[in-house]
């Protein structure tokens, strides 16, 4: 009798798939309220200063700031709030086990925060020599609409221009000594003493650990100017380098 002919397993280059991981830009929208009409206003007006940035923009929903916990029903209204408004609900932010219920019930997934809350204060210890100096990351090259820079776990120093729809990201720092046009992180991985400076600001967007302001709510006196940016709280601010 006959055997059955075994598989043949496909080589991974003919592989119908393949899984990888990297650094994925995904907004936070922290909520405090449940009302989607009051969550639709806000967001379409915010959607509405920085429309190219956005538009069908990934976010994933903190509930944190809510004073109690939502149900599933609340949650999906809110989701959809955030869809008309033209972003996309994509998870849910860590946080209770609560959080992780409405997740599941969601089907959606969780998501960690960008910048923890309630932050323990440091432990100092002796330095590793080995991690004592983490070299700066220097990029002499434009950087063109549609390129992303991403210094991890250091700062970024660009001795070039940063043109529209381009990125310069930084777990630290980010200096650019020339025109930024596109969009400055500093502080990725949620570092709120991290900083952006530049040389001739035109940012479209400038953030500094997940707090961001778009050049639309700039002051116009400093469009062209050598600025820097940095949290104060939960407020960012920006001003010229040296006032």
């Amino acid at each position: 009798m006959n055997k059955p002919a075994e598989a043949v397993r496909s080589p991974a280059s003919t592989a119908p798939l393949e899984i990888r991981f990297g650094q994925v830009g995904l907004a936070q929208v922290r909520i405090r309220t449940t009302d989607p009409g009051a969550i639709l206003d806000e967001l379409t007006g915010r959607v509405a200063t920085a429309p190219q940035f956005f538009e069908r923009t990934a976010v994933c929903l903190d509930l944190s700031a809510l004073e109690k916990e939502p149900d599933v029903a609340e949650v999906r209204a809110v989701m959809d709030a955030v869809r008309r408004a033209g972003m996309l609900a994509v998870g849910l932010a860590h946080g209770t086990a609560a959080v992780d219920a409405l997740a599941r019930a969601l089907d959606v997934p969780v998501l960690t925060y960008f910048r923890p809350q309630n932050r323990p204060p440091p432990v100092l210890q002796p330095a590793d020599p080995q991690e004592l100096a983490v070299p700066t990351l220097m990029h002499h090259t434009p950087v063109r609409s549609g390129q992303r820079v991403y210094a991890r776990h250091r700062d970024l120093v660009v001795t070039s221009t940063v043109g529209a729809g381009a990125e310069v990201i930084a777990d630290g720092c980010v200096h650019v000594y020339g025109a930024v046009r596109g969009r400055a992180v500093a502080g990725a991985r949620g570092d709120v003493t991290a900083r952006v400076f530049c040389q001739e600001f035109y940012a479209e967007l400038v953030s500094v650990a997940g707090v961001y302001r778009v050049f639309e709510t700039i002051p116009a006196e400093l469009a062209g100017k050598p600025v820097q940016a940095w949290l104060s709280g939960d407020d960012l601010h920006v001003a010229r380098i040296g006032s």
